[in-house]
């Protein structure tokens, strides 16, 4: 993938090494105990970026600015595990109508999805796809006049994607990171205000490409980043949870264990979720190689469901371990031993909520 993105053509074997990888991690996920798996993300170079080869109308490159963070703390990249990859934090710009071109790359990991979970026989699974806002927060602005134009043009393209994933009878995970920490990158110079405004315009593009689509097969994840980073400026979750609900999903997917956010669980003793939509907490953090002990991941499962309910709770994890094709900040052997971790602390928690 890396030398694809270098600009060299895929090798002969690219498709089936892809397809193995698939089988690989969808066993490895089962053999975890893990029940609700997906493809682990095996074809795309980066959960965001991946979308820039499904998509007409991109051109250039753009840079990302600084976050507030980065300039809080200038020396803190010297102390995160060196990342390899995507170079540099270049992605495409907009400079034509958006349209989607990905028809056949997203059917090659319906396909692939498919016959691992015949291989595997999990009890579901879930394929990812970018939320328009993240592709937005991205890519750069320059065809359109206007940012809200873009957004929703975005979501116009993107709905082909998401119709293919929950046409083919699976579950759809929009990943949309964009909804929080984008306060602190793209958006940094928006007062919190403003930035709601951005969340809710957001969440407006999000219903707009899953229209008519069946809730019971969409989930919207969000996260304040895949890193192990202060996260200091990160926007609190009571200030957006009301914006987070108006997605028209069956299933939230929040951070739960981040020690930056682990204690905004106390939300929900405030808010309640629509009825039918359930609660995905991360459970596991994705960015230390501790492997959280059993009891204290049963601990955080039965506090949300004494408050959102019992068969209202999903145990997940935080984020994804490898968003972007060789970076992670976990050892292959050690997010194996979360997930068995994981599916303890989920046994112990039924035990005590049944």
């Amino acid at each position: 993938m890396r030398t694809q993105v270098a600009g060299q053509p895929p090798s002969d074997d690219f498709e089936r090494r892809v397809r193995e990888a698939v089988f690989e991690t969808v066993d490895n996920q089962v053999a975890s105990g893990v029940d609700v798996v997906s493809d682990g993300e095996m074809s795309k170079v980066a959960f965001n970026s991946y979308a820039s080869a499904r998509l007409s109308g991109l051109g250039g490159a753009c840079e990302r600015r600084p976050s507030t963070e980065e300039q809080l703390f200038p020396d803190l990249a010297e102390y995160l595990l060196p990342q390899h990859g995507v170079a540099g934090n270049q992605f495409p710009v907009c400079v034509g109508p958006l349209q989607y071109i990905g028809q056949t790359e997203v059917q090659r990991d319906i396909d692939n999805l498919e016959a691992a979970r015949s291989k595997s026989d999990p009890t579901d699974v879930f394929l990812t796809a970018a939320s328009p806002g993240t592709l937005c927060s991205i890519f750069g602005e320059g065809y359109y006049a206007k940012y809200q134009d873009y957004v929703f043009a975005m979501a116009e393209a993107m709905r082909h994607e998401y119709q293919a994933i929950v046409q083919a009878g699976l579950v759809l995970q929009i990943d949309a990171p964009d909804l929080c920490i984008e306060s602190h990158r793209k958006f940094q110079d928006l007062s919190p205000e403003e930035f709601l405004g951005i969340v809710a315009l957001h969440i407006e593009a999000i219903n707009a490409a899953i229209e008519g689509l069946p809730t019971q097969q969409l989930r919207l994840h969000v996260c304040w980043g895949n890193g192990p980073r202060p996260h200091t400026t990160d926007i609190p979750l009571k200030d957006i949870i009301h914006l987070l609900l108006r997605a028209r999903v069956g299933a939230l997917s929040i951070e739960a264990s981040n020690p930056r956010h682990e204690h905004e669980w106390h939300v929900f003793e405030d808010v309640r979720l629509p009825e039918g939509v359930l609660l995905i907490p991360g459970v596991i953090d994705s960015t230390t190689n501790y492997v959280e002990h059993p009891e204290l991941i049963a601990e955080r499962i039965v506090r949300l469901a004494k408050l959102v309910g019992r068969s209202n709770v999903l145990a997940g994890s935080d984020c994804g371990f490898g968003t972007g094709a060789g970076r992670g900040w976990v050892a292959p052997s050690v997010v194996w031993a979360k997930f068995r971790a994981l599916a303890e602390g989920a046994q112990l928690a039924s035990q005590a909520l049944w």
